[in-house]
């Protein structure tokens, strides 16, 4: 007999990255959010995918990281660019910290239809 569990089925909901449980960002915050990756040190990189493959482990880089940028306008015309490119991609920016060799922040800036 398979096992019939009591409490009921709290299956947890896909999100996208680490704002994907909040409300939608305005263009001030995400702007916001990318000048706190820069301010950080950290290297911003444009990823994208497919919403039918957005779950999977590696999404595909749009460019290499921008090692040492420090302009805002220049990371952000690449998302758009990424975006114009791939309007039905999720299109993400994450900020790597070359320091602990990790994501320091990750979020979807665009999502795919």
């Amino acid at each position: 007999m398979p096992f019939q569990s009591t409490v009921g089925d709290y299956q947890t909901v896909a999100t996208l990255e680490t704002f994907g449980f909040l409300p939608p960002m305005t263009q001030d915050e995400i702007y916001d959010q990318i000048a706190y990756i820069i301010a950080q040190g950290w290297s911003p990189l444009v990823e994208h995918v497919h919403p039918s493959n957005s779950m999977a482990t590696y999404w595909s880089y749009w460019k290499l990281p921008f090692f040492g940028e420090k302009d805002l306008n220049v990371v952000v015309s690449e998302l758009e660019a990424c975006h114009r490119a791939y309007p039905d991609h999720h299109v993400r920016i994450v900020g790597y910290d070359a320091y602990t060799q990790s994501q320091g922040a990750c979020f979807v800036v665009f999502e795919g239809r």
